[in-house]
């Protein structure tokens, strides 16, 4: 597979675990400045040099405290990600927390805004909140209800911006693989970002959106990987969410036996979770959300222990892989 785009290129080339900025912008739950930055030099001093956010991450507080600390590092030596399509601003009427799922102030709200003013005003507020110069990838945010704005706005606003050097790269981002096939199939795009499509446990980004990729060169960062939790620890049944939601029964116990196979092979399922990405040799990153120091020295070491051949061959002959995912660069 050649990928067209020289940055997602450099990004393919590494094939190291990137870091997800969603939980350094309170997540679920509020942590401080002092941990949430330590969490950031960790993922620098274990080798990561992927960094994704957002705005809609706490409402900035993600791209802020990450840029507290990359502003401070080689800017030639790391790769940033953040997205366009919710431009923040000020209330009419502040709510005392934010009602999307993050543990912060409500005094500001998301503006959906995929028109090409959008676009750029977007890209400016995250390159001040961020205080960097420029922004290697950029990725629309969930366009799922914004089809045509997308492809009429933000579709030649970021392929402008790349032509004229501002960006390096664009994509798109979503939790469903079929819009981000269209975007493949119709744009110019270099690169998505899926997230649960591809895991242990379901691989329908495999059946049309990653062949599409590999026939036109676009990269597939791959987040998500622990389908919200089932697949986060040796034991399933440790945090049995699934795509946000409680496990059902069905995939609690295809969990499990993926887990008893793991231990028979002397790896973890969370261990397999992670190398399933990189078995496939079509994707280009494997991003995974990180809050707190130990939390990154936890998901570097998972990333470096090795899974063993027998595994994925066991796998399949139990039915719980149709494929190794191996074969698909054979």
């Amino acid at each position: 597979m050649t990928i067209k785009n020289p940055v997602v290129r450099r990004l393919h080339d590494q094939r190291n675990l990137g870091f997800g900025g969603a939980p350094i912008g309170n997540l679920y739950r509020s942590i401080d400045d002092e941990t949430a930055i330590g969490a950031v030099t960790e993922a620098w001093d274990q080798g990561i040099r992927y960094f994704d956010t957002a705005p809609h991450y706490g409402l900035g507080l993600s791209e802020r405290r990450l840029g507290e600390v990359l502003s401070d590092r080689p800017r030639d030596e790391f790769l940033l990600s953040t997205k366009v399509g919710r431009l923040i601003r000020p209330a009419d009427q502040p709510r005392e927390l934010d009602d999307e799922g993050f543990a912060v102030p409500g005094d500001r709200v998301r503006v959906r805004d995929y028109s090409r003013d959008g676009i750029r005003r977007s890209i400016e507020d995250s390159l001040e909140r961020l205080g960097l110069e420029k922004i290697d990838i950029v990725f629309i945010h969930d366009p799922d209800d914004f089809w045509t704005e997308t492809i009429d706005g933000a579709v030649p606003m970021l392929n402008q911006l790349r032509d004229e050097g501002v960006i390096g790269a664009w994509g798109a981002g979503m939790n469903q693989a079929e819009m981000l096939t269209r975007f493949v199939r119709e744009t110019d795009i270099d690169l998505v970002m899926q997230a649960g499509r591809y895991t242990l446990l379901e691989q329908g980004g495999r059946e049309e959106l990653i062949p599409g990729c590999e026939r036109r060169g676009v990269g597939v960062v791959n987040v998500g990987v622990f389908n919200s939790g089932i697949l986060a620890n040796e034991d399933p049944l440790a945090q049995a969410k699934y795509n946000y939601e409680d496990a059902p029964a069905p995939i609690i116990e295809r969990a499990q036996k993926f887990a008893e196979l793991a231990a028979a092979h002397d790896t973890t399922l969370p261990a397999a979770a992670l190398a399933f990405s990189y078995r496939d040799p079509a994707v280009t990153n494997v991003t995974v959300g990180m809050r707190t120091a130990e939390q990154v020295r936890r998901n570097a070491e998972l990333f470096r222990q090795p899974v063993p051949d027998a595994f994925w061959t066991d796998a399949v002959a139990a039915g719980l892989l149709a494929v190794d995912p191996k074969s698909f660069g054979e």
